[in-house]
């Protein structure tokens, strides 16, 4: 390989393939790791590391990668906190979609030859079960030979895969809903990468190819919720909207609150939360104020705040605990924030899982 006018070998033990793939960026918390620009989900369920040639020349000799340094001045590769990693595809037209690329279990090319039609549905037969298939929009249909790109979603045993045309780019950003969404599984229009960009609503997708995909959720062990309120933070609107029906659909009660202040004064109002859930990068009141006047309300002393951030090093973490924060949840990590609520609710199943 070769690193600007640098060249070097890396060894290995063993070649075993070439293959197209979609790189998923690593986690926050192994950004230090330069040797590696992302990993990536095979068809098997592998996760593969990538390697970083310009990572790797840097470690072993000194060289410095061709790369603008002054982009990367706040240690998050020149992207701001909030930004989002988001995977851009087109499906049914040439505007491009967009959802979070959190929420994508795996990236698919199914064979159009395998797909099956059973009582009005599209289906394949995936890992063992069979997966519903669902078109963005009514007029766009199906290849007519070869492979077609699939989003999977997926909860537990259960998947459904989201047809697409075209896997653009997988772009992080900041993303502000300009226009709010008309139609049914679309959440609004932002601009990502310079496009107007459609946001998809997952959970819309989820509840219309298996109707009772959120009862079964109940089922295991989370239909005693509906009596358990959450106060959810976050001056972003985007955030809400995809954290709203992923904890509804767990059976909570949600109440939104667009910023720290005004998070504190329905905590003061006298309505109680269960539990608290707050956004760390807020503007008006960030979620350290919040949590610290919080503490001092009556009735918030010792109630679980979870703390939501895309940081997640070691330093971040232990920072909200000083703050007064219960614990600290990723953002888009949807399995360990609902193994949290769990164990905070007394649900002994799923505390084992978490």
């Amino acid at each position: 390989t070769q690193v600007g006018s640098y060249m070097f070998g890396i060894v290995v033990e063993k070649v075993f393939d070439t293959e197209e793939i979609v790189v998923k960026p690593v986690s926050r918390i192994l950004k230090g790791l330069s040797c590696y620009s992302g990993n990536t989900i095979l068809g098997d369920g592998s996760v593969i590391m990538i390697l970083d040639p310009n990572g790797i020349a840097n470690a072993n000799s000194g060289v410095t990668a061709s790369h603008d340094e002054s982009l990367y001045a706040d240690g998050q590769d020149g992207v701001s906190s909030e930004a989002t990693a988001m995977l851009v595809f087109k499906a049914g037209s040439d505007a491009p979609k967009a959802v979070p690329l959190g929420l994508v279990a795996r990236i698919e090319e199914i064979d159009v030859a395998d797909v099956e039609h059973v009582d009005g549905q599209i289906v394949v037969q995936y890992r063992g079960h069979l997966m519903p298939l669902l078109m963005l929009s009514d007029g766009y249909a199906l290849r007519e030979k070869g492979p077609q790109p699939v989003l999977v979603f997926a909860d537990r045993d259960r998947a459904i895969g989201l047809v697409a045309e075209e896997i653009i780019d997988i772009v992080e950003a900041d993303v502000d809903i300009e226009i709010r969404g008309v139609r049914d599984g679309t959440i609004g229009t932002a601009v990502i990468a310079g496009k107007s960009t459609e946001l998809i609503d997952a959970a819309h997708y989820m509840r219309g190819a298996c109707i009772d995909w959120f009862d079964v959720q109940r089922e295991r062990g989370m239909g005693d919720n509906e009596s358990k309120s959450i106060l959810l933070v976050d001056d972003s609107s985007f955030f809400r909207n995809l954290l709203c029906p992923i904890l509804e659909s767990a059976g909570y009660e949600v109440t939104q609150a667009d910023n720290g202040e005004n998070g504190l004064k329905m905590a003061q109002s006298g309505k109680s939360f269960d539990i608290i859930i707050s956004d760390l990068e807020m503007p008006v009141l960030d979620g350290f104020g919040f949590v610290d006047k919080l503490r001092q309300t009556p009735g918030f002393k010792d109630k679980p705040v979870f703390a939501l951030s895309s940081h997640a090093s070691p330093k971040d973490i232990e920072r909200c605990r000083e703050a007064g924060f219960s614990s600290h949840v990723e953002k888009l990590d949807r399995e360990t924030l609902l193994g949290l609520l769990s164990q905070s609710f007394g649900d002994s199943e799923v505390k084992e899982v978490a």
